[in-house]
């Protein structure tokens, strides 16, 4: 399963087509879905561009993406940062509806931002899917402990540069997956920015749902600047799965 990833925090300053409007990301999602995606995230904005948990804006935006594209999954994002604290992030989720009136059907909640349980907790109650997101050992080691892993969604992986220990993407992939054990629910791995390709390849070898899109990076493996995530999607497909690089013995470098 390839997810794509539209826009995240992504400024058109960093990339001049990142969508933004609810139209924009429902053509996004059309293209990505077309070039091999089968289900998206998104980050929706306000009228001022700027990211929002606003109840009206998440109903706009993933219904003109489904309108667009009948049926398509779609993921939102609650990560910290969007608004001033964990009660204020809270209090938005609960305001939310559930699928069946307009609202996501999935959103991803990072473990290791304060309120973590409870925002999982009012997204399940409404029906929404949850993905665990895990930056880290630590993350994994907390989120196997809550007594989560069973009711979740799908796991994500996310390895990012400055974020998540060690200097290599893949095997800071590896030392996250070591931590949360077996799970019980899908797996998505996913790195961003100088970390996003080897990640991809690195998972997709290793039989593991990937994401991609103009919020991982803007530019495809040969280092030319993406048009949209649609044609980082393709790249994606075109990306032949090759074995994990092996790692020396002992090697706990990173």
């Amino acid at each position: 399963m390839i997810k794509a990833c539209l826009n995240g925090d992504r400024t058109r300053g960093q990339h001049p087509h990142v969508p933004q409007t609810p139209d924009e990301l429902a053509r996004a999602a059309a293209d990505a879905v077309a070039a091999g995606a089968s289900m998206v995230h998104v980050h929706p904005r306000d009228d001022s561009g700027s990211e929002t948990l606003e109840a009206r804006h998440v109903v706009e935006v993933v219904g003109a993406i489904k309108a667009a594209t009948p049926g398509l999954r779609v993921s939102v994002s609650t990560r910290d940062g969007i608004v001033a604290s964990a009660r204020h992030k809270l209090s938005h989720v609960s305001d939310w509806p559930s699928p069946q009136l307009g609202g996501p059907d999935c959103a991803s909640v990072n473990w290791h931002e304060e309120g973590a349980v409870e925002i999982a907790t009012a997204l399940h109650d409404k029906g929404i899917g949850v993905e665990a997101g895990i930056w880290t050992p630590e993350a994994a080691t907390r989120f196997v402990g809550t007594g989560w892993p069973g009711q979740v969604e799908r796991v994500l992986v996310e390895v990012i540069p400055g974020a998540t220990p060690g200097s290599d993407g893949p095997l800071a992939a590896e030392r996250v997956l070591a931590a949360l054990g077996r799970s019980t629910a899908p797996v998505l791995v996913h790195g961003e920015e100088q970390w996003a390709w080897t990640v991809l390849r690195w998972a997709q070898a290793a039989g593991h749902d990937l994401r991609i899109g103009l919020e991982d990076v803007c530019h495809l493996p040969d280092g030319r600047e993406a048009r949209d995530s649609a044609e980082l999607v393709a790249a994606t497909v075109r990306t032949e799965p090759h074995a994990p690089s092996p790692r020396p013995v002992g090697d706990a470098s990173g």
